[in-house]
């Protein structure tokens, strides 16, 4: 699956859905400090879902109706690298499919996806 991780997201999970064979553009290795709009663009552009910490990407989604792949927000807080990496590879490997077009809250103990509407016309 195409991704764009947008900074926010830690180096140990990029790494670990690479090794699992996603293909992962990382903002933070690209073009660091692009503005949220910009990455959007970008995942858009490379027909890819978005991989962020990020709530203000619900914003963009919800209230400004901006089209999208799929957004992925991740929440886990306190949590080391490794079980974050763990936990979102595991979200992958079993609901791959329903992360395409929706907005999912990955969350510990649980992940939420909601799919979007495309806006209106």
């Amino acid at each position: 699956m195409k991704l764009v991780a947008d900074e926010s997201i830690d180096r140990g999970i990029v790494e670990r859905l690479r090794a699992d064979g996603h293909d992962v553009l990382a903002i933070a290795e690209c073009d660091p400090s692009i503005s949220d709009d910009e990455v959007l663009d970008r995942a858009n552009a490379e027909g890819s879902l978005l991989l962020t910490g990020d709530k203000d990407f619900g914003e963009l989604v919800y209230r400004l109706n901006r089209i999208h792949a799929g957004v992925v927000l991740v929440r886990l807080a306190g949590l080391s690298e490794d079980a974050k990496a763990k936990i979102v590879a595991e979200v992958f490997r079993g609901r791959e499919q329903e992360l395409v077009g929706g907005f999912a809250v990955i969350s510990p103990g649980m992940v939420r996806i909601r799919q979007t509407l495309p806006p209106d016309p």
